[in-house]
């Protein structure tokens, strides 16, 4: 389930690129698969260590075209162990929501992409994200939770203040925003409920692109998107 659009980042084989917070690795893998040199990093070794062994398992399988490259490494986004203008594309999904020094990381992000560069930053929606935290503390309130819930102002004007300029705006995951409000409605942690259950099943059914759902969800994502996306997807360049 992808947040970015790589045609609007202008990923293209052999761009050195940087999946800052990378979690389970989603970004990277696919931006690994179109022929990028990846760098997975993120402060848990662990989510880590299962991305290094998926680059390892994808090689293996023959999913990546030859000469690119991936790599993880753990550290600290409000100082990243890389030089100056060392990437060509920066992608940081969901990550600065968790990030009190949100404006120290967002410089690193801007230190270490060339000049030319393009980044792409997705963070929660406003909307939706003030109706999930309304309805449960438990959603937000969690060891490296949600501190924040930008505004697409507020977030464009702190990136562009670091130096970057704005080139678009999207917004994504407009199905799994009630799927959100129905579990902080019945509590987060209650994956018995039958209908948080059921709507659960869609969304896989979604990502798997089981067909017949597929072209359903599809047409329903592409309404809902503009009104109620979960995220909000920013593209943004560093001047030359």
């Amino acid at each position: 389930m992808l947040t970015v659009d790589f045609h609007r980042l202008g990923l293209r084989p052999g761009d050195r690129v940087i999946d800052m917070g990378c979690g389970a690795g989603r970004h990277a893998f696919e931006m690994y698969r179109r022929g990028a040199d990846v760098i997975a990093f993120d402060q848990d070794a662990d989510e880590l260590s299962d991305v290094s062994d998926l680059f390892a398992a994808m090689r293996d399988a023959g999913e990546v075209p030859d000469g690119a490259e991936a790599d993880t490494k753990q550290g600290d986004a409000l100082s990243l162990p890389f030089a100056d203008e060392e990437f060509d594309r920066v992608v940081a999904s969901e990550v600065l929501e968790h990030i009190p020094e949100d404006e120290t990381a967002i410089a690193e992000l801007v230190r270490v992409l060339r000049p030319g560069g393009t980044l792409a930053v997705t963070v929660p929606r406003w909307l939706p994200e003030r109706i999930c935290w309304a309805l449960s503390d438990q959603y937000h309130e969690v060891e490296g939770g949600h501190v924040r819930i930008y505004t697409d102002d507020e977030l464009v004007g702190k990136l562009t203040k670091a130096g970057l300029v704005h080139d678009g705006k999207d917004h994504a995951h407009g199905l799994h925003s009630p799927y959100w409000w129905l579990k902080c409605a019945v509590g987060v942690d209650n994956d018995q409920n039958r209908i948080v259950r059921a709507y659960h099943h869609v969304l896989v059914w979604d990502i798997m692109r089981t067909p017949g759902w597929s072209r359903l969800t599809r047409g329903a994502e592409k309404v809902l998107n503009p009104l109620i996306g979960k995220s909000t997807v920013l593209y943004l360049s560093k001047p030359a």
